[in-house]
This record gives structure tokens, C-alpha cells and sequence, in this order.
């Protein structure tokens, strides 16, 4: 495995990011814990999370599928560099009182706790802001997060979501209160069929120094080789991708581009990956395994190395949109 800095800081972590937000809802909790050991062994180190995993009337189990594994022992916890979010409503069901969601500093504080209780962890190493939070100053924010990092709570702070202007906004004012590290990573959508991020999003992040964790790197099973799958074992795509294939255009660039792979001896799934470990500022990005079959299959995505014949073609199916200004503007 593969390592490198996480953005500005000195923190050194993995290229893949094990995403575990089917931890509970997909896969039980003796798997997921097959699964983390595996990515341990395998020297994946930056392990991503959310205290709303497991979802409804089950958030918060993931993070608590995860702090078992951590009881386990065995170096489990110092040799992960954890990383959860904060900002969907954690107030039990049918509870109508306010301050359980976004970024309050209440919030903040009492989010920060309830993770620490479910991870069974004295401190979290990247404590990410699931989304932008509009009624919420970065003042307020920062301040928060100062008290946390004194109180040794958390380590670094990163975003999620955001857009390139309030990552910016974010680090400048962090930058005027001194004293405050700012954002050093952004988990954003990014793959070769979804493209936007290179406008904006990723510039900022370059610009400040953030660390790019791209999540949904197969865009919902749609680079994964899902007509080719269709064909041979008769499965039919399901989620995103199903609706995505029922346009005829993107149907056709998907089908492209697995013909493509296909010239070369690829595998759509593994190459998805390998392209995004090609992208300028791309730390790594975050696969969410419901098998370690499937954690097998990203793992091997490490060791590609695309010519630049592959390269070119995937730019040509999937071309981005350029960066900003020229993308909308001359």
C-alpha cells in the first residue's frame, strides 16, 4: 500500500479510504469486522464513518460496529486514522426537540461525545462537516472546534460537500481567528462520469491545501461494469445506475467505455479507481466494501498502471468539464 500526506498536514494515510457506511445496513457486524481486518492487513489506515450511519431508527450503529472492532484490541485503534461526520439529525425518532442536527456549536459538542461513546476512542483524527450548514458562522464553527482540539477530542477538521467558495470562506477565516488549523480534506463527489468537482471544488481544495477524498468512485455501480454484468450473469442494475442507463446518451458512453476496457484487459470496477489515483490533489478515494471479495477487487486497483493510450480514451468518453472560468465562460 501506498501512502501520502493528507493534504497540508504531516498525517500520512493510504491511498484507498475504507468507507464503511454499509457497516449495519448491508453487511452484519462479524463481516464488517472481516472486512476492517482485512484493510488492516492490507495497509489501509484511514478508515471514513458517519455518526448518522446505519440510518432511521439505526443511526449511529456503524459507528458502534466500528468501536467493537476497537475493543477488540490488537493496535486496532493506533494503527487507524479515523475519520466521522457530523451534521444529520441524531435526535431519536419522533424526538421534536431542536439542536441534534447541522453545526451548532451545541451540536458540535454534544456529537463529538456521542461519537467518542460509540467508537470506544478517547479522540477522533479527522472530524469532517457532512455538509455546509447556512445558518451556522464559521466563527461559531471554529470556535467550537478550538475548544475540541484543546480538549483533545479531535485531531484535524474536513469538510464534505462543500462547495469551492465556502472552503475558501471556511480557511480564510480560520486563517483571521489564527490559532485554528482550518480544513485540511474534502470528501466531495468525483469519478470519471461525474466531473463538476474539477471546476471549483478541487482547485479551492488544491489552493488551501485540503486533501481530495472522492466518495461514490463508482458512481453508484454505473463504472463497475454493470451492462457487461447484465449480459453475462443476467443481473440488472439497481439504484443510480439503473436510472442512469435509461438514458439512451449515458447508455451508450457507459457502453463505450466498457468496450474500451475491454480492448485493454481491464476491469471496469478496478480502473474506475486507478483513474482517480491519476487525479491531481486525489488523496485516495473512499471504497465502501459489503465483502471482502469486493475490498479484494478495489485492493488491486493500487497496483494499475494506465497508459496513456487508456487515459486518453477515458478522457474522450468522459471529458470534464474544464476548470472555471473557461468551463462556462471564455
Amino acid at each position: 500500500m501506498e501512502y501520502t500526506q493528507l493534504g497540508r498536514t504531516g498525517l500520512k494515510v493510504s491511498r484507498l479510504v475504507l468507507g464503511t457506511m454499509n457497516f449495519g445496513p448491508q453487511t452484519d457486524e462479524p463481516d464488517s469486522h472481516a472486512i476492517m481486518d482485512a484493510a488492516l492487513d492490507a495497509g489501509i489506515n484511514l478508515f471514513d464513518t458517519a455518526n448518522v450511519y446505519g440510518w432511521g431508527e439505526n443511526k449511529g450503529r456503524t459507528e458502534t460496529i466500528i468501536g467493537n472492532w476497537f475493543a477488540k484490541g490488537g493496535d486496532r485503534r493506533d494503527k487507524v486514522v479515523l475519520a466521522t461526520k457530523v451534521y444529520g439529525n441524531m435526535a431519536p425518532d419522533g424526538d421534536p426537540w431542536p439542536n441534534h442536527d447541522k453545526l451548532s456549536a451545541k451540536n458540535i459538542r454534544r456529537a463529538v461525545d456521542a461519537s467518542l461513546k460509540r467508537l470506544q476512542t478517547d479522540h477522533i483524527d479527522l472530524y469532517q462537516f457532512h455538509h455546509i450548514d447556512r445558518a451556522t458562522s464559521f466563527e461559531e464553527i471554529w470556535q467550537a472546534v478550538d475548544v475540541l482540539i484543546q480538549q483533545g477530542k479531535i485531531l484535524y477538521v474536513g469538510s464534505s460537500n462543500f462547495p469551492g467558495y465556502k472552503i475558501a470562506q471556511a480557511n480564510e477565516i480560520a486563517q483571521r481567528r489564527g490559532g485554528t488549523i482550518g480544513l485540511v480534506s474534502e470528501q466531495c463527489l468525483y469519478n470519471l462520469a461525474e466531473r463538476r468537482a474539477e471546476m471549483e471544488v478541487i482547485p479551492a481544495a488544491q489552493d488551501y491545501g485540503l486533501g481530495v477524498i472522492p466518495w461514490s468512485p463508482l458512481h453508484g455501480g454505473l463504472l463497475g461494469g454493470v451492462i457487461k454484468k447484465q449480459v453475462q450473469g443476467g443481473r440488472r442494475a439497481s439504484g443510480r445506475a439503473a436510472d442512469a442507463l435509461n438514458d439512451p446518451t449515458v447508455r451508450a458512453r457507459v457502453q463505450s467505455y466498457e468496450d474500451l476496457l475491454d480492448q485493454h484487459g481491464l476491469e471496469p470496477g478496478e480502473t474506475a479507481l486507478a483513474w482517480l489515483l491519476t487525479r491531481p490533489g486525489v488523496t485516495g478515494p473512499i471504497v465502501g466494501p459489503r465483502t471482502t471479495e469486493q475490498l479484494e477487487s478495489a485492493l488491486r486497483a493500487t497496483e494499475l498502471n494506465l497508459s496513456d493510450d487508456v487515459l486518453k480514451g477515458l478522457d474522450d468518453i468522459f471529458p470534464g468539464p474544464g476548470p472555471s472560468p473557461e468551463a462556462f465562460a471564455w
